[in-house]
């Protein structure tokens, strides 16, 4: 039998700890993984790793450094360990969280979005205001450029109307531009937006989305974050977003991206994880969608409507089995 030594795969298939010891339960859960999703140190899988052999509160407090390395399998700094520190913090996180209503879902929480857990690398944990989509319905992603056009501002509703008018959810960024458009047409719909903010679930970026921000959950949508409350923009934090809007979602559509957009990173996280990705029909040939122009080069579809995703998630069985079939047809011509 195979023995995985990786730990990202011991993280996922393995818990440590024999059954007869006692574990954290309630309140006291809560407070050990809040403490573990304070240390921005640790990698998600190590996080996983740590929840999965920590028991209680009091065991956490009293864990040594060398014993988190023998968990995680590497060395770290010994200024950044303070388990006391952190348990303090997630005390007053947990008061927070239930004064302002917020939900934290750890990766083991049954709760937590299936479509985001298989991903190479799922968030330790979310924190979620409002009401995450079903999770048996399949969701997109529409992100692009702030600096849009008109054409790209009146696509991107358009668009994101017309899927949450089908019951599809619509994700985005919360930033100006493409993704604000995104927002604003699904909530035209009957389905609900939901927006990945960069920084902690308690700060609105920017701030002149607050107004948006508070839509979205007074009609039944939900702000998500990786990160705990308080924690600062930095640039580093966008990408790490993007990552969590892909791996949300069954499709991106870009809609407008000149080259450089931090909108395709998103696209190359949906790709890395087997998403579709596309690109809006209605901005191709425009002055700021070079990012969109090579995506197609590189094998996206243009699409215009939400009956247009529709058709291309049907139609994915019938192309695989058409393009087997002319491989087949190619090979027993090249053998005769």
């Amino acid at each position: 039998m195979k023995q995985w030594s990786h730990p990202r795969i011991l993280a996922l298939f393995q818990d440590s700890r024999p059954n007869s010891e006692p574990r954290a339960s309630g309140s006291e859960a809560l407070q050990v993984a809040l403490a573990i999703a304070r240390m921005d140190f640790l990698r998600s899988h190590e996080k996983l790793l740590l929840s999965r052999d920590i028991g209680t509160a009091q065991e956490l407090s009293r864990m040594g450094l060398p014993e988190l390395e023998g968990i995680i399998l590497r060395s770290l700094n010994r200024g950044v360990w303070n388990p006391a520190a952190f348990l303090e913090k997630a005390r007053r996180d947990e008061d927070f969280l239930a004064r302002a209503g917020i939900l934290f879902l750890s990766l083991d929480d049954p709760c937590y979005p299936p479509q985001l857990r298989e991903t190479y690398r799922p968030p330790f944990g979310l924190y979620v205001r409002g009401r995450l989509p079903d999770a048996e319905a399949p969701c997109v992603s529409l992100v692009g450029t702030r600096a849009a056009t008109g054409r790209g501002l009146k696509a991107a509703f358009g668009l994101a109307e017309g899927l949450s008018s089908k019951g599809i959810s619509v994700i985005s960024g919360l930033a100006l531009g493409i993704d604000s458009a995104a927002h604003r047409g699904g909530l035209r719909g009957r389905a609900k937006t939901l927006a990945v903010l960069p920084g902690g679930i308690d700060s609105i970026y920017p701030a002149a989305n607050r107004g948006l921000a508070a839509r979205i959950l007074d009609e039944g949508g939900c702000l998500v974050a990786e990160n705990p409350p308080e924690t600062q923009i930095r640039r580093y934090r966008f990408p790490e977003r993007n990552r969590i809007i892909a791996g949300l979602a069954r499709s991106c559509v870009v809609v407008e991206a000149p080259e450089g957009s931090g909108a395709l990173i998103t696209a190359e996280h949906s790709l890395s994880e087997g998403r579709d990705v596309f690109v809006h029909r209605a901005c191709l040939g425009g002055s700021r969608n070079s990012g969109c122009a090579a995506l197609l080069e590189q094998g996206a579809v243009a699409v215009a409507t939400a009956e247009d995703i529709i058709a291309e998630w049907a139609s994915c069985g019938d192309r695989s089995g058409k393009a087997s079939a002319r491989r087949q047809e190619e090979e027993m011509k090249q053998h005769g």
